[in-house]
């Protein structure tokens, strides 16, 4: 399985999404501009030019018409994916850590970090009224005193949000009212990544508590625990097998310390149902930040510490193997 090596940031990956069809990978760094990439052949087709600061989360409407980015320069952008141009930049009082499109399209929402004096809050934009985007005002804020939220996106059919905290709470929020419907706290940890299925029927978590869960999108039912010895990152789903894969690694401030083999850098494959790991790629030189499965499921990606983004097409031989039960 040799991997397309796309090196187009010269800091460490923050985040990298898939658009709907799967020809698309775009991705965030901590050096102030997104990327977007062609998957099959990992050429880069283009930037957008204009953060002043570390880009910490990126997301592309179900249509790819727009694309959203969110930063620690003190503002959330709104681009035309096409042109790269921007469409509107929200300004905020702290640095936005998560950001992202309904399954519609038609809202967004960012949460900001609790920091200089500012408490931690998720805004929720309609980007079919004009005066909300051109005057910055949301139709519908929730403040978050005490835990910050880490990783947060849409339940389905845009009703509610799902956001995971510091304190490795996850919490459901009607996207109406802005009240708290569901809370659970599986994680002793910071969430660090929420991911869907394809149906949207189910989450995975990824936790500094060196596990990775699943749960019920619905209910936040706890349902499986997938265990490491290190941080998870990231964890995605595999759209057409029973697979999840997990990235993480040690604390990059810790990383210089150790070589590449003890550092546990690999993308690791467990089977969903029975918990059991069957796979590493090994690749990255440095912790794993963000991972993906390809639409349709026949490759993943993966954003490292070192600047760059994988994209791995599995062999044939990862669609023969089968599980002995």
């Amino acid at each position: 399985m040799k991997p397309l090596l796309l090196h187009g940031h010269e800091r460490s990956i923050t985040q990298i999404k898939y658009n709907r069809e799967g020809d698309l990978l775009f991705s965030s760094a901590k050096d102030q501009q997104p990327n977007v990439w062609y998957s099959l052949n990992g050429e880069r087709l283009g930037t957008f030019v204009g953060h002043t600061g570390a880009v910490w989360s990126i997301d592309v409407s179900w249509d790819t018409t727009r694309v959203v980015t969110g930063s620690a320069d003190n503002s959330c952008r709104l681009w035309d994916c096409e042109t790269g141009t921007l469409i509107s930049k929200l300004d905020t009082n702290s640095a936005v850590r998560t950001s992202g499109f309904s399954f519609t399209g038609q809202q967004i929402m960012y949460s900001t970090d609790k920091q200089m004096g500012y408490e931690c809050q998720v805004s929720l934009f309609d980007i079919r009224d004009p005066s909300q985007i051109t005057n910055d005002r949301a139709y519908l804020t929730i403040p978050m005193p005490g835990n910050k939220i880490t990783s947060a996106l849409w339940g389905p059919l845009d009703s509610y949000l799902i956001t995971g905290h510091e304190n490795g709470e996850i919490c459901h929020w009607d996207a109406k009212t802005g009240e708290k419907v569901n809370a659970i706290r599986e994680h002793t940890k910071q969430v660090n990544d929420i991911q869907p299925s394809k149906d949207l029927t189910m989450l995975i978590t990824a936790s500094k508590d060196h596990t990775s869960k699943l749960f019920d999108t619905a209910t936040l039912k706890h349902m499986k625990t997938y265990k490491t010895e290190r941080p998870v990152n990231s964890a995605a789903l595999s759209p057409i097998r029973e697979h999840v894969v997990l990235g993480g690694g040690q604390e990059a401030m810790e990383v210089t310390t150790t070589s590449t083999k003890v550092g546990k850098f690999d993308s690791r494959f467990f089977h969903v149902i029975f918990e059991e790991e069957f796979g590493r790629v090994k690749g990255h030189f440095g912790p794993i930040n963000s991972l993906a499965f390809h639409p349709d499921g026949r490759s993943y990606s993966s954003g490292g510490e070192d600047g760059y983004v994988r994209v791995h097409n599995f062999d044939p031989q990862y669609f023969d193997f089968e599980f002995e039960f």
